[in-house]
């Protein structure tokens, strides 16, 4: 099979002209964040925000010119402003119904998928992508059909942590097949890059390459996507937030001030985009020793639970600094599928049935938590 190279596919762009200017996408600079990956190619045209609506032919026309190159199994071009203009407020979104980057309204952007929850944090390293993948594992042991997303564009876990590897089918060129791991359909950009490739994209690549994420592949039918975003309260973020009808959201922090000032703030912009927030998940809550037993609260305890009832949200639960979970999800045999008798896998899965029963509004989502007096 003919190897793809750059070279080759910057050499047929050079045969598209921006209709305005006259001149190849290539000589003006116009062609960014290329990725290939075993005959898969992905790139990015920058253009002004004020063109962007009306040079959907331009994109077809470089997919075109790609897609008749040898070893090309499929292209995949989006179109992004390198100046994007003022983003919409909520409520506009809402009302194009969630309309995607062509700018055809009324269009759900994931069409098949009833509930989408984002799995979000503050910072980075407080385990966010370790339980993302195990509520969503949960979810599937309760008979949903689920799917899970990727979002962390630089520092995507999901092959790893679910023991999948090689890149996605196409049947069309156009729509990449999830893989599918212990029943649970996975896209993510590690699928299409080499592990140790870094992602030195800008902020319009990154949202552009999540909408994609969403919008080219054969999700077919779900219960609940499960979104693991990148750690903050960036792009990606709003990228989900405003262009995805998200079902809500939640906040995963350690017990310690520092990771709770930064889940602080990223409960409080999904209120400012109107996303739901279904609570906060304490991870690395405390530490059992594997040998004696005894509890260590290494990061403090109870922090998350605290800041959930000054914040007027729900604390949906704490699971301790495990080395099971860590062995499990670097050998990429989770603990909710590897060990489904563990403490810690029924701790996940009672969360797993906190967040189904909220989204799916089996429960009030305002219940105070029970209290128990004794008198």
């Amino acid at each position: 099979m003919t190897q793809v190279t750059e070279a080759i596919v910057l050499d047929a762009l050079r045969g598209v002209k921006d209709p305005d200017r006259g001149q190849d996408v290539v000589a003006l600079g116009m062609v960014q964040g290329m990725a290939i990956k075993g005959g898969h190619v992905h790139f990015t045209l920058e253009v002004e925000p004020e063109r962007g609506p009306r040079l959907e032919p331009l994109r077809k026309a470089a997919e075109k010119a790609v897609e008749a190159l040898p070893g090309v199994l499929s292209v995949t071009a989006v179109l992004t402003a390198d100046k994007p203009g003022r983003a919409p407020a909520p409520a506009q979104a809402q009302a194009r119904g969630h309309a995607h980057g062509q700018g055809q309204p009324n269009k759900p952007l994931i069409p098949g998928v009833k509930t989408i929850v984002a799995v979000a944090s503050g910072k980075g390293g407080v385990g966010k992508s370790t339980t993302a993948v195990n509520l969503a594992l949960a979810l599937k042991a309760k008979g949903l059909r689920i799917g899970i997303l990727d979002a962390d564009i630089y520092g995507p876990s999901l092959p790893r942590m679910m023991g999948i590897t090689g890149k996605p089918d196409t049947k069309d060129g156009k729509i990449l097949e999830p893989k599918v791991g212990y029943g649970v359909k996975c896209m993510s950009i590690g699928f299409l890059i080499a592990e140790d490739t870094p992602m030195i994209w800008r902020g319009p690549m990154v949202m552009s390459a999540i909408e994609q994420m969403l919008r080219d592949v054969n999700w077919g039918d779900l219960d609940m996507l499960v979104v693991d975003l990148p750690p903050g309260t960036g792009d990606a973020q709003l990228t989900m937030a405003q262009r995805v009808p998200l079902s809500g959201a939640v906040i995963v922090s350690t017990p310690q001030d520092i990771a709770l000032l930064d889940a602080r703030k990223g409960l409080g912009m999904f209120r400012k985009v109107d996303v739901p927030v279904l609570g906060i998940i304490e991870n690395m809550s405390y530490f059992l020793c594997p040998h004696c037993g005894e509890r260590s609260e290494i990061f403090a305890h109870g922090g998350a639970r605290r800041e959930a009832a000054k914040l007027g949200t729900e604390f949906l639960g704490e699971i301790p600094l495990d080395i099971a979970i860590r062995v499990t999800s670097d050998e990429g045999y989770p603990i909710v599928i590897s060990q489904p008798d563990h403490p810690q896998s029924k701790i996940y899965r009672t969360i797993a049935d906190r967040v189904w029963a909220k989204v799916t509004g089996e429960v009030s989502t305002n219940r105070p938590e029970p209290k128990i007096v004794v008198s």
